[in-house]
């Protein structure tokens, strides 16, 4: 989770690079190569999906750069708005990223890639000049059809993802939870290794009102994880490895923390065994709902990640590898889980089968209800550069992931990401790696019109 050890694209997603031997080109030969290519090249792929040409693209510049450090320059020289730019720009980034590229300065890198976004009245063409050592010159392409309407239905289905910031401090945090508000926040409670403080809005500033210790009798993991879930018949509860701790009273508060192994619940508030709507435009106009189902995964209380073991499961699975992060996509007739797993891979499980796939994603995910698009979002954190993360909104039609977001760059690394309890929400907390103050985020997908 933390700095290069938690929130870094998952391990082991890096392939085993095809051929890192380059040819010299002279320029009248790459001038008639990028021709012929402009005027024939075209790889099926859907006009609205992105993402299959992004992965494309970035399998054949890493199959010839092997994974390493570049300088990357993307162009575009098409039509393409620019939303859709943003949004392209960012899928291939984060697909390199996902194979192993790190992006630096010219000076630092070992070899540069410049990314064309092109067009010819039949396609998109992305061209990809690679240059490695004295006179080392590499071209690879993409292309896809183009479909009628298929710009103007880009620029309307894709969403915009908000950060709205909540907290800000040089202390470590763990994580926020809102507990009241008007037209913001205004009741807060955030929780750090030693306590859970609890602020209150008044004149524009947070102002604390309470500070509640955390008793336990071991050390904590270096790499500490913790989450806070608002509760039903008192203030909430904090989940750390080994602990749990529970509010009591009124004002003022008392905490009650014990030692634990009872699993972390991966549903909190009120989506937890609670039914919740399906909306229309899943094709699903009858006003069905779905019931999203009581979770739970057990944590590892010395590591930073999940066991793998579920309670009570998901479908005939009590087991999935060991993950870092949870999101649910309900369908119409059962709920889609994803875990981000240490094995490298998202596992797709729904009750009957696990599927797993290297998506170039890093180590958190949540899951957020909107009106918008499909009626549920995944956001999926992605390692930027040594500067900082981003997180991207996504859904799955077909198992498939489709960007429906342009990312959005946080100054720092992703230390925790958590759907609040309303389930159209999610906290996100950043540590900024230079200074290593640490802020929170909540973040909203609204509707483009």
């Amino acid at each position: 989770m933390r700095a290069a050890v938690y929130n870094s694209a998952i391990p082991n997603v890096i392939p085993k690079a095809v051929n890192r031997a380059l040819r010299c080109v002279s320029s009248s030969h790459l001038v008639l190569q990028l021709s012929l290519v402009l005027l024939g090249l075209s790889i099926a792929a859907r006009a609205v999906d992105w993402n299959a040409p992004e992965q494309q693209l970035a399998h054949k510049i890493v199959s010839v750069t092997g994974p390493g450090t570049v300088a990357l320059t993307i162009e575009n020289r098409s039509s393409l708005g620019r939303r859709e730019n943003e949004v392209i720009q960012n899928g291939l980034r984060s697909a390199l990223e996902g194979l192993g590229l790190r992006f630096v300065k010219p000076e630092q890198a070992v070899g540069t890639v410049t990314i064309s976004l092109s067009e010819n009245p039949a396609s998109f063409i992305w061209v990809a000049e690679i240059h490695q050592g004295a006179g080392e010159t590499a071209v690879v392409m993409v292309s896809a059809p183009r479909a009628q309407g298929s710009a103007a239905l880009r620029d309307s289905v894709p969403l915009s993802l908000h950060k709205i910031p909540l907290w800000s401090g040089d202390d470590p945090i763990l994580d926020v939870a809102v507990l009241e508000e008007n037209t913001g926040p205004t009741h807060i409670a955030v929780l750090d290794p030693d306590n859970i403080s609890i602020y209150r809005m008044q004149g524009g500033k947070w102002q604390l009102e309470q500070a509640l210790s955390i008793a336990h009798a071991r050390p904590w993991p270096r790499d500490l994880r913790g989450r806070l879930i608002p509760a039903r018949d008192h203030l909430l509860d904090a989940y750390l490895p080994g602990v749990i701790c529970h509010t009591a009273g009124g004002s003022p508060l008392t905490l009650n923390c014990h030692e634990s192994d009872d699993p972390w619940p991966l549903v909190s508030g009120t989506l937890n065994g609670g039914t919740l709507s399906v909306f229309p435009s899943t094709g699903l106009g009858n006003g069905a709902s779905t019931v999203v189902p009581q979770l739970g995964a057990f944590f590892a209380s010395t590591r930073n990640f999940f066991t793998g073991a579920l309670a009570p499961g998901v479908g005939k699975f009590t087991t999935v590898p060991k993950f870092y992060s949870a999101a649910l996509l309900p369908r119409d007739k059962y709920t889609l889980w994803l875990f981000a797993a240490s094995d490298g891979q998202v596992h797709m499980v729904d009750g009957v089968s696990d599927q797993a796939a290297r998506l170039g994603w890093g180590s958190d995910l949540a899951s957020v209800k909107t009106s918008c698009g499909a009626g549920w979002q995944v956001l999926a954190t992605s390692s930027m550069d040594e500067t900082g993360d981003s997180v991207r909104a996504y859904e799955l039609p077909d198992l498939d992931p489709v960007a429906v977001s342009a990312a959005i760059e946080l100054k720092g690394a992703v230390t925790a990401l958590w759907t609040e309890a309303k389930g159209d929400t999610a906290i996100v907390v950043v540590k900024d790696r230079e200074a290593g103050s640490y802020e929170a985020f909540r973040l909203a997908l609204a509707c483009n019109q």
